[in-house]
């Protein structure tokens, strides 16, 4: 009984120091943020400089402005996504079935036969519904019959492409009500009221990842989704419905499309799904699932945009823009790797250094 108490007070300077609790966690904490969605805000930042400089014409309201409506498909797109890649999936058939929704959301439009205060609520119901109808299929034969999300979404391309080209007779479809179009090309305080819901998506994914238990569970699976499931929870459920999630997303950004250029086309959407996965990573989301958060996919969706749009006006061919593209995904993948691996040779604070800090 003495030995133990003579040697309980020569090992509690070691855990609960000034040194161990206080200094450490903070500078690992700085750390982090800079490789974490500061260091993106940073690359942006430095990105939107030299443009301003190089090219005159890029800092300009009406270009910022441009760049806002240019980014706000991907960043919908990107949104969805983020759920299907933090439970380590991947979706391949968001561009055609923004498509298919697209045309089916069309088809409501022109041919419903409704006034337009009805045909719009109800085109927007449709797309959604056909979104997430897709979605569902993608994530219950993925788990289902444990298929990989890439075969699956992969084959739901196909068919969804060839669904919208065998609905519409390979026809694009326009003519819809002018309150419809008149709202794609609108803005609010300066900026497009479609960026608006773009950004008012980005909050509602935030917050159900950050502030709700199937918001951890996503995390937790993409992270270890066998421990998850030894605790009692339903991990396949909660994969489905991320995926439900996503052709949530997918139908809304379909309807942003429609509006902003008066069209529903069975062709659109095609390489949709790389930009999306583009800035989910270039975010800082990892594909193996588990890391990855809104504001880096909206950050990532912004760095993606500034540097299409400053390459155009600096005269860059369309070509080379693509090559450009490419490297930086590749960079971003290779920053993920070297940032992974340095975060895990950070300090972690442990729960008795955090209390007493």
């Amino acid at each position: 009984m003495t030995a133990s108490t003579t040697q309980s007070p020569s090992t509690a300077p070691a855990r609960t120091g000034p040194a161990a609790g206080r200094r450490s966690p903070t500078g690992s904490s700085l750390a982090r943020q800079v490789m974490g969605e500061a260091g993106i805000g940073i690359a942006l930042l430095a990105l939107v400089t030299v443009f301003a400089l190089v090219a005159p014409k890029f800092a300009t309201s009406a270009n910022l402005t441009n760049i806002a409506t240019e980014i706000t498909l991907n960043t919908m797109l990107a949104v969805g996504m983020t759920f299907v890649i933090l439970v380590g999936g991947i979706d391949l058939s968001v561009g055609a079935v923004m498509a298919l929704a697209a045309v089916v959301a069309g088809e409501v439009l022109t041919s419903g036969g409704f006034p337009a205060a009805i045909a719009v609520p109800l085109a927007v119901l449709v797309a959604a519904g056909t979104g997430m109808l897709c979605g569902l299929v993608n994530g219950f034969v993925s788990e289902r019959w444990r298929v990989p999300s890439f075969i699956v979404t992969l084959g739901m391309l196909n068919m969804a492409r060839g669904a919208a080209l065998e609905f519409t007779d390979a026809k694009t479809l326009y003519d819809f009500p002018p309150g419809f179009t008149h709202f794609g090309t609108s803005t609010l305080l300066g900026v497009p009221a479609l960026f608006w819901i773009a950004l008012l998506m980005v909050l509602v994914g935030h917050l159900v990842l950050t502030r709700t238990v199937f918001g951890r569970l996503v995390f937790a699976i993409g992270g270890n989704e066998e421990a998850v499931r030894l605790s009692g929870h339903r991990t396949g459920l909660v994969k489905v419905v991320v995926y439900v999630i996503a052709g949530f997303a997918v139908g809304i950004a379909a309807v942003t499309y429609m509006a902003r250029l008066s069209i529903a086309s069975p062709i659109i959407g095609s390489g949709y799904e790389l930009s999306a996965i583009a800035a989910v990573v270039i975010g800082g989301a990892s594909l193996s699932g588990g890391k990855g958060s809104m504001v880096g996919t909206l950050l990532g969706a912004c760095l993606l945009g500034v540097l299409t749009n400053g390459l155009l006006l600096m005269g860059v061919s369309d070509f080379q823009r693509q090559i450009i593209t490419g490297a930086v995904i590749v960079v971003a993948v290779v920053v993920d790797h070297y940032r992974g691996r340095l975060a895990n040779r950070l300090p972690v604070a442990r729960i008795d250094d955090r209390a007493t800090a």
